[in-house]
């Protein structure tokens, strides 16, 4: 067979379920000629962002599969690549490349040159009889270890070459495996977690993607610990339950910030600690237990107390058998409860004015009210856009369910969201799937709305048109008095509409829940909406930067 078909039987055998794709590569029709289903964005970016948002609702157990032309294709999906390398998420992309004997002639595009900084690995694959062990790699880097994309480059001729069937047959599925961490250091921070004035658990998407989230739950109702999220990690531990903070990042709620300003203890567990303007920067004079499935992250930005690396849900594990095994030497801490409910009534009372507000321009804090008093967390999936859009919802939406939120924003380039998800759907077609941006993310990517219509992807896309660029205001002050360089402007529902979708323009408060409503009932009934929601240049946001 040929390596395009090899490596389609590959996939096959590893549960690859669809190929998202731009514009033409030999392993398209490859791998629909066996089942694998062809997803044809209207760009690459979008395209990546399409396999990422299916990678992260599956929690890696679905892995997403982009691939793309040599040259053109290859450097448009840098940015989507980029988004997933920074958030940790294991997709697989596959480049075709020049033929070997002009890959590394000037200025030809080279992917594995370009592309190694922004992947977990680059490898490309010069000889036909190595596609077994080539791809073998990759899908054990794609399912072990701290997640990230995994590159194969597959060199033009090399593609179309032929490889004896009995290599390919003989290809085995790759079996993921985890470690637990080291029991002594486990035994050591659980004292500490005991002895704690005022701990605190950080919770990053390690947690999501190890599926701890029971355990997380377990370990802090044990000792009555407070739990926070970090942006990626958002989802992770129920945000209705007592104990929840909510999440931090470059917008946080008030009880983050109260209880990490009080903390002695901070206890971080699949996360980063990565100091990042999407993240939370842990104050000076905590003791830092820090549990991570990746070296690199330990004594990274923060001096970790009590390093632990290994698997979060193993690791949880391992701290809660530590702690029952005390025994009559177990303090739970005190009211713990009490005190995360007088802090968040408390920021809640400062924001409801906003969150209910009858205004005209709307402001986006009420369409997210009524969103949340319209749906139900459990039933959805959302993801925010970059910039205002993802500062003025994080903090308020509450997700109850692992992974009923994408959160991202490391590398957070405008319109990664619609991508993102059009893969959540693909991999949770059950739930109402609803990416929120703003009309400067739209200009980006909108045009790919098309893509979700065309391919029958019933998602919701809410754009939220100020005709502005609003958080800019700071930055452009002088170049907008004299040229007025913020103004933006569209009918995007009337493009919604001439790309094929059901669209809807709302400029009053009273029709945002009958818009969501019927945005999803069209949804259950096969069709993507667009929802053009007229806003107010909405400049405040909850604790920004606060700690």
């Amino acid at each position: 067979m040929q390596i395009i078909d090899a490596i389609s039987a590959i996939m096959q055998r590893e549960g690859i379920e669809f190929l998202s794709t731009y514009p033409t590569t030999p392993l398209i029709d490859a791998a629909a000629a066996i089942g694998i289903r062809p997803i044809l964005c209207r760009q690459e970016r979008v395209g990546v962002g399409i396999a990422d948002g299916f990678t992260r609702i599956t929690n890696g157990k679905r892995i997403g599969v982009f691939a793309m032309q040599y040259g053109p294709g290859a450097e448009n999906a840098f940015p989507g690549v980029a988004t997933a390398y920074s958030d940790s998420v294991p997709i697989l992309l596959l480049p075709l490349g020049h033929q070997r004997d002009r890959a590394q002639v000037f200025p030809l595009f080279s992917s594995a040159r370009t592309f190694a900084s922004v992947t977990k690995s680059v490898e490309t694959l010069n000889q036909a009889e190595q596609v077994t062990e080539v791809m073998r790699r990759a899908f054990n880097l794609l399912k072990m270890g701290r997640p990230g994309p995994v590159m194969v480059e597959i060199p033009a001729d090399v593609a179309l070459e032929h490889v004896d069937d009995a290599i390919v047959n003989a290809y085995r599925v790759v079996k993921p495996t985890c470690a637990a961490g080291n029991a002594q250091d486990i035994a050591a921070a659980a004292q500490v977690l005991l002895q704690a004035r005022r701990p605190v658990i950080h919770a990053g998407q390690g947690v999501l993607y190890a599926e701890a989230s029971d355990e997380l739950v377990e370990l802090a109702e044990l000792l009555q610990l407070p739990v926070m999220t970090t942006l990626e990690g958002k989802s992770a531990f129920p945000e209705d339950h007592a104990l929840s903070l909510g999440t931090g990042g470059a917008v946080m709620t008030g009880p983050v910030v109260h209880c990490l300003r009080q903390a002695d203890v901070v206890f971080g567990i699949g996360c980063s600690f990565t100091k990042h303007g999407m993240a939370t920067n842990i104050p000076s004079g905590k003791t830092i237990i820090h549990a991570t499935n990746d070296e690199r992250d330990l004594n990274k930005n923060y001096a970790a107390d009590y390093p632990i690396l290994g698997d979060a849900k193993l690791v949880l594990r391992q701290f809660i058998d530590a702690i029952k095994d005390l025994g009559p030497q177990r303090r739970v801490n005190g009211d713990t409860a009490a005190e995360v409910l007088e802090i968040k009534e408390a920021w809640m009372r400062e924001w409801t004015a906003k969150l209910t507000s009858s205004e005209v321009p709307i402001t986006p804090y009420r369409v997210l009210w009524e969103f949340m008093h319209t749906v139900h967390p459990r039933d959805a999936i959302i993801t925010h856009d970059s910039g205002s859009p993802r500062d003025q919802i994080v903090p308020f939406y509450r997700a109850t369910t692992p992974r009923s939120y994408i959160g991202w924003g490391k590398s957070h380039a405008l319109g990664t969201g619609l991508g993102l998800i059009m893969g959540a759907k693909l991999a949770a077609p059950e739930k109402f799937c609803v990416n929120f941006m703003g009309d400067a993310a739209f200009g980006m990517t909108g045009l790919d709305f098309e893509t979700a219509v065309r391919c029958g992807i019933p998602i919701t896309t809410v754009v939220f048109n100020n005709s502005a660029m609003a958080i800019e205001q700071h930055a452009l002050v002088v170049s907008h008095e004299r040229y007025r360089t913020r103004d933006i402007g569209g009918h995007y529902a009337d493009l919604g509409r001439a790309m094929g979708g059901v669209a809807e323009r709302v400029e009053k408060p009273e029709e945002i829940a009958p818009a969501i409503q019927r945005a999803r009932k069209a949804n259950d009934d096969g069709k993507a909406v667009l929802l053009e929601f007229i806003t107010s240049e909405e400049t405040a946001f909850s604790l920004r930067r606060a700690l």
